[in-house]
């Protein structure tokens, strides 16, 4: 069994690490990029109201964060699930031909894409939605209940199935790799944890809680959400709901 320095982990540090000496004399990785956005043309969109703002002190939503596991059956609607999806990746400004979000990313390039497990919301039906934050609106992709498919691939944890909405971010890495090379893959992590960042705060601000989770079988959710694993990947998610009482 390898140990640390021979894991593939320490491995990637250690490989992706910038060395003064040598910065500017290494060879660029030969990466293709693509497209800077994506959206499903042949799907249904639901536009999403305008996101309602909250008088909350954000050193009180500071406080209020905790990791919240368990909900109440109450469903979310469209309003307050609006307002979490821009609080997480909503555009605010633009540069030239870059749009900027509330979340930073490497380069502007925003490599991390949002979908939502809907299990209960007014207005929408359980399914996978896509979030297209330039319109912005939610694209159907799957109609039907997929919690116990979504609740398998994470581990059994009950939240997946309980909650009212589980984010899935997922990333498309060309979008940075093909400037920033294998290094790369380190500005992909950081941009999803300002993501959820954003979202964690904005729940209590909201009244919600929300929880993030790391473990999951990656290929079981990227098949849930359709995904290939290779050009777009599964890379982290969030449950988030009413807390119970």
């Amino acid at each position: 069994m390898p140990g640390y320095q021979k894991s593939p982990g320490f491995l990637y540090l250690q490989g992706t690490k910038h060395q003064r000496k040598t910065l500017f004399d290494e060879e660029r990785e030969d990466i293709t990029p693509c497209m800077p956005f994506k959206d499903y043309p042949d799907a249904e969109k639901i536009p999403l109201p305008r996101p309602s703002f909250h008088e909350e002190d954000i050193w009180t939503c500071f406080q209020e964060r905790r990791s919240v596991r368990r909900y109440s059956q109450k469903p979310l609607d469209l309003g307050i699930l609006s307002s979490l999806l821009w609080a997480s990746q909503g555009v605010t400004a633009s540069a030239g031909r870059y749009l900027l979000r509330t979340a930073p990313s490497a380069g502007a390039l925003y490599p991390v894409e949002t979908y939502l497990c809907i299990n209960r919301c007014i207005s929408l039906e359980a399914g996978i939605y896509h979030y297209e934050p330039t319109s912005p609106v939610l694209e159907l992709v799957a109609q039907g209940d997929f919690s116990d498919e979504l609740t398998s691939a994470a581990f059994g944890q009950p939240m997946c199935k309980k909650a009212p909405v589980v984010f899935v971010w997922s990333a498309i890495p060309r979008r940075t790799m093909a400037k920033y090379g294998s290094r790369g893959i380190r500005y992909i992590f950081m941009d999803v944890a300002h993501i959820c960042g954003n979202l964690l705060l904005a729940a209590p601000a909201l009244g919600l809680g929300a929880c993030p989770i790391g473990a999951f079988f990656d290929d079981e959710v990227n098949s849930i959400l359709g995904l290939d694993g290779v050009e777009e990947t599964v890379i982290y998610m969030a449950s988030a709901g009413f807390p119970a009482e």
